[in-house]
């Protein structure tokens, strides 16, 4: 089972940045796709970025431009930066993973593996 422990939430207003890390035990696995989700209150979980151990990089196109994913091999930490934050960014960030599996071309995958949601609000 892949372990994921998400950081890096807060408040900001509308125009600032934040960046989310999250641990990944996914990183022993050859083959891995891993991502954010978020879900705003009422509304369903949606992908915001992924990316796989091939380097494949997906976003919604939400945050295309204001997001960027990444992540540190060195350490196992997936990251996501996140500039220009607006209103309806205002969500809990969950970070995912599925391994054996590359990241689709376009779009998500089903995640198997989550970890705790980070709470990110945006004031305008």
């Amino acid at each position: 089972q892949v372990q994921l422990v998400a950081s890096g939430g807060g408040s900001v207003q509308a125009g600032g940045s934040l960046r989310l890390s999250c641990a990944v035990s996914a990183y022993r696995y050859s083959r891995n796709c891993m991502g954010w989700v978020r879900q705003a209150p009422g509304k369903e979980r949606e992908g915001v970025a992924s990316i796989d151990s091939q380097g494949i990089i997906n976003y919604a196109d939400s945050v295309k431009g204001r997001f960027t994913i990444s992540k540190d091999n060195a350490v196992n930490i997936l990251y996501l930066q996140m500039n220009s934050l607006k209103p309806e960014d205002t969500a809990l960030y969950y970070c995912a993973a599925k391994v054996h599996t590359s990241c689709p071309n376009y779009g998500f995958p089903v995640f198997e593996d989550w970890g705790l949601g980070t709470q990110v609000t945006v004031s305008s």
